[in-house]
């Protein structure tokens, strides 16, 4: 896949099969808008083009900062580019763009810059300052235009429409195995591996502490979980704790650490994926360290459990 930051980095195309939107999670619903995307240019020899906007316009439109991302913009180009797009072109997102009409985001965007031939769009996307594009007004432009477009229905599983929200709610709610079924693969976390206080190695649960890489990120709900935890190419087992560590730290900072088990090499200073896999109970205080042992043999032998059952 090519990557494009800007619109002056795109030549246009001369047959361009586009969707835009900002894919925060590359989810379920997002999956059938790019299966499709690429089914048209297949049968029709053109480019699949897909337009996305960082940072997300809710960050700079509404000054948000209580919204937190499903995908990094590393992390949405790498799904992107999996999934077989061959084109990604990233608009900055800014208050200047931002005042573009619809009918300016069409003939400077979608004909000028990239040369749409046909667009396909999700289920009641908006476009455009104040989203006042639609569906209906490209439908009735489009001889004007010079492109078609096709709207994709709402996607549901189990009757229930899929959308990024959703998935939030879902894993600040801890519930993991429906933030995995909506997006269809483990939620992940990537970040760095700090020098923690060490606590975990004395009582045989050695832990790596993770500084995450964006502050947009979504963290799930404090707690224990079980995980998959991708140290260079390798795939290991592991749990993990969300929270302030009440009995072994009186500080109140939030750490995110893991037991990955069956390794003990140094990882300090590199970067690690994290994959939630099922949430295992709340995080609590217990009166010593004897008893958080106890605790911890129990949530390996439940995650052990939860991985042999899959």
């Amino acid at each position: 896949m090519q990557v494009h930051y800007g619109i002056d980095s795109f030549q246009n195309k001369s047959n361009a099969i586009v969707t835009s939107g900002t894919f925060d999670g590359v989810h379920f619903g997002h999956q059938k808008i790019l299966k499709r995307l690429i089914e048209i240019a297949k049968n029709s020899n053109g480019e699949s083009v897909v337009i996305t906007f960082w940072p997300h316009p809710r960050l700079v439109l509404n000054r948000d900062k209580t919204i937190k991302l499903l995908s990094t913009l590393d992390e949405k180009i790498k799904l992107l580019g999996d999934f077989g797009i061959e084109h990604l072109l990233v608009i900055p997102f800014n208050e200047s763009f931002s005042k573009l009409s619809s009918e300016q985001f069409i003939q400077d965007i979608l004909i000028k810059a990239v040369g749409t031939k046909k667009l396909v769009i999700g289920y009641d996307h908006r476009f455009g300052k104040n989203r006042e594009g639609s569906f209906e007004y490209l439908q009735k432009n489009a001889a004007r235009l010079g492109f078609s477009v096709e709207e994709i229905p709402k996607q549901e599983i189990e009757e229930i429409a899929v959308s990024s929200t959703k998935i939030r709610n879902a894993l600040q709610g801890g519930k993991i195995e429906t933030a995995t079924h909506y997006l269809d693969r483990p939620y992940e976390l990537t970040g760095k591996v700090i020098k923690g206080n060490q606590i975990g190695r004395t009582i045989g649960f050695p832990t790596a502490n993770i500084e995450t890489e964006d502050y947009n990120k979504l963290i799930p709900k404090e707690g224990i979980y079980a995980m998959e935890i991708k140290v260079g190419e390798q795939l290991f087992k592991g749990m993990l704790n969300i929270g302030i560590r009440p009995t072994v730290d009186d500080t109140g900072q939030k750490v995110i650490e893991a037991n990955i088990f069956d390794f003990s090499k140094e990882i300090y200073g590199e970067t690690i994926t994290l994959f939630f896999r099922k949430f295992l109970r709340s995080e609590k205080k217990f009166s010593n360290l004897d008893d958080l042992k106890m605790q911890l043999r129990k949530d390996r032998k439940k995650t052990i459990a939860f991985f042999s059952g899959l």
